[in-house]
């Protein structure tokens, strides 16, 4: 298929729930420089229908995981008003997702755009605030077979982030903050049971400031990816395996080394 075509296809598998085989085993396969223009002329499409973006998701920054999921390189997507919310006690709709999945995350929001190079502090100097969520991810290629260029393409795999309050990051005491987010551990329960535990240091080595030095990168280097902007919501990757989720459910996740509350959604 010719770009047109693919867009197409894919915006239907967004507002109509289709669903298809990779794009990468079709004739031609798809690269991942390819897949970014897909990926940005979709994002203009969504636009134009009334989608406002509020922010990225960084997705494959788990490497443990990657042999799962047979992709080796992490991914960059947007993120909408449609999309991200706060917890409130509410239930969460899923049957509009694609084989739903959920992953627990660390999420920036950016003062400044950081750039390429920075240290820690430099990058938490660009931090307003910090909070967990959790982002619902979801496939339209079944059984969640896919090369890295086909998750580029559709929407970045990203269903929902939903997060918890905004912990305003102070000048002062960031080296504390810089120490602790790079040796947290998660918890993650569905029911009260639980179900996965995740480190720091799952993302990228060095957790999720290591996400946000490796997000100014990846935006730098790809030509079609638009340029971080003061006021975005940053998420940084799942600290676990991101595990599949069904109505009636109640997912709860606590970060031990951070000055976090514990997350909790139930899903209908």
């Amino acid at each position: 298929m010719d770009d047109d075509a693919v867009v197409a296809t894919l915006m239907r598998c967004l507002r109509e729930g289709e669903r298809i085989a990779p794009l990468t085993a079709g004739p031609g396969g798809l690269g991942m420089a390819r897949a970014y223009r897909i990926a940005a002329r979709v994002a203009a499409l969504r636009e134009r229908d009334g989608e406002r973006p509020v922010g990225r998701k960084i997705g494959f920054t788990n490497r443990t995981i990657w042999d799962e999921y047979n992709v080796s390189a992490t991914i960059v997507g947007p993120m909408y008003h449609t999309t991200v919310r706060p917890l409130d006690g509410r239930a969460v709709a899923i049957p509009g997702l694609a084989e739903p999945r959920i992953e627990p995350e660390i999420a920036f929001r950016l003062a400044a755009p950081p750039e390429p190079g920075m240290d820690a502090h430099e990058l938490l100097g660009c931090v307003s605030g910090i909070c967990a969520g959790f982002e619902l991810v979801q496939s339209i290629f079944p059984g969640w077979v896919f090369g890295a260029a086909d998750t580029v393409a559709a929407f970045g795999l990203h269903g929902a982030f939903l997060h918890g309050p905004i912990v305003e990051l102070p000048a002062t005491g960031r080296a504390d903050w810089i120490a602790r987010l790079a040796e947290f551990r998660t918890t993650l329960r569905r029911d009260g049971q639980v179900v996965d535990r995740g480190d720091a240091r799952n993302v990228l080595g060095g957790g999720p400031v290591a996400a946000l030095a490796h997000l100014a990168r990846l935006v730098a280097e790809t030509a079609d990816a638009a340029p971080l902007a003061a006021g975005e919501l940053v998420t940084t990757g799942t600290l676990t395996r991101a595990l599949p989720v069904s109505p009636g459910e109640t997912w709860r996740a606590s970060f031990d080394g951070l000055p976090l509350d514990p997350i909790e959604v139930g899903l209908s």
